[in-house]
């Protein structure tokens, strides 16, 4: 019998299509591949939320940010091995641990207060976020505050009022205060993160915001530490892989694009995250949910159409 030969084909097509993709989505306005970026990296987070969420219900919030962001960090390890210590090496050592320190701050806030409320409310709140983002952008960055922009935060930020204030009456309302103080903590971290594209590679910041927060989180996750199921620690290496791939893409939406460009994109993350919500965790969305979800998709329709027409050359 003649040995079987193998095709190589399937694998050849699947190159070129690859190419083809990659060409086409290079030939695409800067701002555009910036919110291209920002939307992947939403619903990555999205997906990371939902398995966090139900990780905390059962260990406690601050072991589950600790393993998140380490197994974040050994995901992230192959890639500096094969690319040596050397070429991961910041600028910018100081700025890395100072992103890593207001970063670790906002998700202390954040876990306590994630097992508490509902998904799609959570991710409302944070949706305050872009303003404080485009606020401290344009006084710290010196970008381009234009009008539209403003527009589309505003309309997006009713959308988020909407969806939140029947909410703050009831019992986790507190806790709704907890998630809305994260906000302007993760939008410093944010403008940090911005600031440092400027020089730093991408892969250089993630790796760095991996290795700061899981060095800060680590006292804080000892004292009710206890041991995860086999189930968990595939849970939390899941959210590794989802968190470190998120990041990545907002890096790279935040150094192609300005900032404030990227963030009514933000608000899209309100439609993921009610899905999720509903089909993990039976959360039925309210009405005011819908409405402001589409509150905010109309916003997020609007700008991302301008903002293509404007064609900035940003380099990649």
């Amino acid at each position: 019998m003649k040995p079987r030969k193998v095709s190589f084909a399937p694998l050849r097509q699947w190159s070129l299509a690859q190419h083809r993709t990659r060409r086409s989505f290079a030939a695409w306005p800067a701002a555009v591949r910036g919110m291209a970026w920002m939307v992947a990296g939403g619903l990555l987070f999205s997906l990371l939320n939902t398995l966090a969420r139900s990780l905390t219900l059962h260990l406690d919030v601050y072991q589950s940010q600790f393993l998140r962001y380490l197994m974040g960090l050994l995901v992230i390890l192959p890639w500096v091995v094969r690319g040596g210590w050397r070429s991961y090496m910041p600028v910018n050592m100081a700025g890395q641990f100072w992103r890593g320190g207001v970063h670790t701050l906002g998700l202390i806030l954040w876990f306590t207060a994630l097992p508490q409320i509902p998904l799609a409310d959570m991710t409302a709140i944070g949706f305050t976020g872009p303003i404080f983002i485009m606020i401290g952008a344009a006084w710290f960055l010196g970008e381009p505050m234009r009008p539209d922009r403003w527009v589309a935060a505003s309309i997006g930020f009713v959308g988020v009022l909407v969806v939140v204030l029947p909410k703050m009456s009831g019992v986790g309302g507190w806790y709704s205060l907890v998630m809305l103080a994260s906000s302007p903590v993760f939008a410093a971290s944010f403008l940090i993160t911005k600031a440092l594209t400027r020089y730093e590679k991408p892969g250089v910041i993630v790796l760095w915001q991996a290795l700061t927060v899981s060095v800060l989180s680590l006292p804080m996750a000892l004292p009710h530490w206890q041991m995860p199921t086999a189930l968990q620690w595939l849970g939390f290496a899941a959210t590794g892989v989802l968190g470190t791939l998120g990041h990545y893409c907002l890096t790279r939406a935040f150094a192609l694009a300005d900032i404030s460009a990227t963030q009514s994109l933000r608000f899209l993350d309100l439609v993921w995250a009610s899905v999720l919500g509903w089909l993990v965790f039976g959360d039925v969305p309210s009405q005011s949910t819908w409405l402001g979800a589409f509150v905010i998709l109309c916003a997020t329709v609007w700008i991302a159409r301008r903002e293509g027409r404007r064609n900035i050359p940003v380099p990649d």
